[in-house]
């Protein structure tokens, strides 16, 4: 009878231990998926911010056109002699 009760206490002690580490381990996980939460989010929004900057800047072939433009206005203006 006493081996009985020694055993149900040992698997009580052992459910505890079990309870405590699914707690411990779901609340890893709770804090993990807050970060990946968080992750993702400061992820989009740096997405957007550079997508607005690739908008907003000059191509280069475009700046090197008109810089060559600007040169042969500038040329044909010198050698007209003015």
């Amino acid at each position: 009878m006493g081996e009985q009760v020694d055993v149900a206490l040992e698997l009580e002690r052992l459910r505890r231990s079990v309870d405590v580490g699914f707690a411990a381990t779901q609340g890893n996980l709770a804090l993990v998926l807050q970060r990946a939460d968080q992750t993702d989010k400061t992820l989009g929004e740096h997405e957007d911010r550079l997508d607005a900057l690739e908008r907003s800047r000059w191509p280069l072939p475009s700046l090197a056109a008109l810089t060559s433009c600007a040169a042969l206005v500038i040329a044909v203006w010198q050698s007209t002699g003015r």
